[in-house]
């Protein structure tokens, strides 16, 4: 199969037969074998019933139904798991993404050989509430991940190779820093296609302030994850080891003074315990003990994890 298609939605019934059908002329007329994979997120305004009524006029339809709602990187985990195509696209159920756009993005991944195209909407029909946040984390994740070439993380439509969706895994917020997770994966090979953003047709968007901050937390956690997973001591332990060094010092230093001034016959005024930065280098030196311990238990917990030895295999011959 040519391409799989998979649509994260989410009370989207009333854009649902004009996707489709959208989709269907643009592959039939491309020449292209395909599924589109619907994976409805616990909606409640009737779009899984639709989903089964367009089924019967589409047989390359493949519905799937969450019970409740877990969040877009859930839907598309389970859509990567389903596929079945030489190069999976991803878009939103909302229109916003053009379907024309798909045989230039399969193009590129079969001849340009790109891991993953991800599109940059130039011109956003968003409003600031929206265009803002993504703006300040497209700026902090070019600045971590090191992935330079990227405007827009977080656009929904996306192609992939199969290799690639098949080898990584999306959960909380993450959807939004899968060129990153790709990276992390080895799929360096990541390219950016200027698409076309429409104006929103039906509904209203899912975007809250909620996201803001889970889409921050999710940041710091691929980058923790990806950077350390599996040698935990060497943050944790390094951290605890220049915090017990410091305060050890600092300690070191103001007993040195006292005794320095005794052996002088040298008055001085305030005792050791009752100087701020005492407690202050007492508490480097339990906090960075606390560090190296917990990086020591990261580090067993990581040894005895069945996936410890799980690493990314390119080819084998």
């Amino acid at each position: 199969m040519d391409i799989s298609v998979i649509v994260p939605l989410y009370n989207e019934v009333e854009s649902l037969p004009e996707l489709t059908e959208w989709i269907r002329r643009v592959m039939n007329k491309a020449g292209f074998s395909y599924e589109i994979i619907l994976v409805d997120d616990g909606s409640d305004d009737g779009s899984w019933e639709k989903i089964e009524e367009l089924k019967y006029n589409h047989p390359n339809i493949l519905g799937i139904k969450f019970r409740r709602n877990y969040g877009k990187s859930a839907a598309l985990n389970v859509g990567f798991e389903a596929s079945q195509g030489d190069v999976i696209i991803t878009m939103d159920a909302d229109l916003q993404d053009s379907p024309d756009e798909i045989p230039e993005l399969y193009r590129r991944i079969r001849e340009e050989k790109f891991d993953l195209i991800s599109g940059w909407k130039q011109k956003r029909y968003d409003p600031l509430t929206k265009t803002i946040p993504t703006k300040f984390f497209n700026s902090v994740t070019r600045q971590m991940s090191g992935i330079h070439n990227l405007h827009d993380f977080n656009c929904g439509l996306k192609a992939y190779r199969s290799e690639v969706v098949k080898s990584i895994e999306v959960y909380g917020e993450m959807h939004r820093y899968i060129p990153v997770i790709a990276k992390w994966a080895g799929f360096k090979n990541i390219g950016e296609q200027v698409v076309e953003h429409r104006a929103r047709k039906y509904g209203k968007t899912k975007f809250g302030f909620s996201r803001f901050v889970n889409g921050f937390l999710d940041l710091l956690s691929i980058f923790f994850v990806g950077k350390f997973a599996k040698r935990p001591m060497h943050f944790f332990g390094t951290l605890g080891v220049l915090s017990f060094f410091t305060g050890t010092v600092i300690a070191l230093w103001i007993i040195g003074e006292k005794l320095f001034h005794i052996a002088n016959h040298i008055k001085y005024s305030r005792e050791v315990t009752s100087q701020p930065l005492f407690f202050i280098a007492l508490v480097a030196i339990i906090v960075g003990f606390q560090l190296f311990l917990t990086g020591f238990i990261a580090e067993l917990v990581s040894r005895n994890a069945p996936e410890r030895n799980s690493y990314q295999i390119a080819k084998t011959v």
